[in-house]
């Protein structure tokens, strides 16, 4: 299972980090956010990465683990319900929603 979260951990980064370092303008592709609600999504990525490695690393309150992976499946569900609405398919994101959620319930 660690395997798995630390491939969820390197995606989510990656993601994050590239939200976080475009300009305005590259951001300004989706209309109905703004640069600093896609930055702070970028953010949430980024803390989620960590969160989803660091405890199990740490042994410092693991339970972290199960926070951040559910609030990540929470953020792809979001991105699920986004994708649906705009009428283009959702599959790469559910499937990442149900990789976090087996992570949240089995760690």
């Amino acid at each position: 299972m660690f395997a798995v979260q630390v491939v969820l951990a390197l995606v989510f980064a990656a993601a994050g980090v590239m939200k976080l370092v475009k300009t305005n303008e590259e951001v300004a592709h989706n209309p109905q956010l703004s640069a600093a609600q896609v930055r702070l999504l970028g953010l949430a990525e980024l803390l989620g990465a960590i969160g989803l490695v660091a405890p199990t690393m740490t042994g410092i309150a693991p339970f972290l683990t199960r926070v951040a992976a559910a609030c990540l499946a929470t953020l792809m569900g979001g991105a699920v319900a986004t994708l649906a609405m705009r009428r283009k398919q959702a599959i790469v994101p559910t499937v990442v929603a149900f990789l976090l959620i087996a992570v949240a319930t089995i760690r």
